[in-house]
């Protein structure tokens, strides 16, 4: 009896994560915004997943304006993601798999540490989008008193100069452009080759025609 109740105890302190839903080890592949990045599988397969039960100012919504901290959450996001070293996304049981727009909804995990917890901690993003009982729901909801309590990120009494946000949307208007520009040059690159090895086709066969009408002579 005292066996079976010392292994009772045992599991009680177990931390709650442990029991957590289906999760699979998976690779960045595109940093997206300050929720939202593209990873990939083992598979090869590639996720544009949605952070679970948070949300951060936008940075690249198509209808909004680049909203104070958006860029911060962003650099903070990707430079997390790139530096790490085992990036995990976890589904919660209580949740659908994907959101309306069809991107993966998952609790990511960066080297054992939960990047919502994170983000909400430095004031980088709200809970929000809560349609159930998550499983790390509490964990952000006191993450985000602390850090309204501080003042820390968004929840600072300082607002940021509309100088300081135009600064923000230049700079994302150039990492857009930047990108753009890449995916440019790899089209023009692309085709660039392609009507390179046509050119030696056609070349190649007027020389033999050249030489065959040659040969006839």
């Amino acid at each position: 009896m005292k066996k079976y109740m010392g292994f009772l105890f045992c599991l009680m302190m177990i931390p709650s994560f442990v029991f957590a839903g289906e999760a699979e080890i998976v690779t960045l592949d595109k940093c997206v915004d300050g929720d939202t990045a593209n990873f990939k599988t083992s598979s090869g397969t590639v996720y544009k997943t949605r952070f679970l039960a948070v949300d951060t100012p936008e940075t690249v919504h198509p209808t909004k304006e680049v909203e104070a901290y958006g860029k911060e959450a962003s650099d903070y996001t990707c430079e997390t993601l790139t530096n790490a070293k085992e990036i995990k996304l976890e589904y919660d049981d209580n949740s659908d798999r994907e959101d309306k727009y069809g991107r993966t909804l998952a609790w990511v995990w960066v080297d054992g540490v939960l990047l919502q917890q994170s983000l909400v901690e430095k004031g980088l993003a709200e809970v929000a989008y809560l349609y159930d009982d998550y499983q790390y729901t509490s964990l952000l909801q006191d993450a985000e008193v602390v850090a309204k309590a501080n003042k820390v990120g968004q929840w600072s009494d300082e607002e940021p100069s509309s100088e300081e946000v135009s600064k923000e949307k230049e700079s994302i208007d150039e990492d857009k452009k930047a990108e753009k520009n890449k995916k440019r040059n790899f089209i023009q690159e692309f085709f660039d080759n392609l009507l390179g090895k046509i050119f030696d086709l056609i070349d190649n066969f007027l020389e033999k025609i050249i030489n065959w009408i040659e040969s006839m002579l």
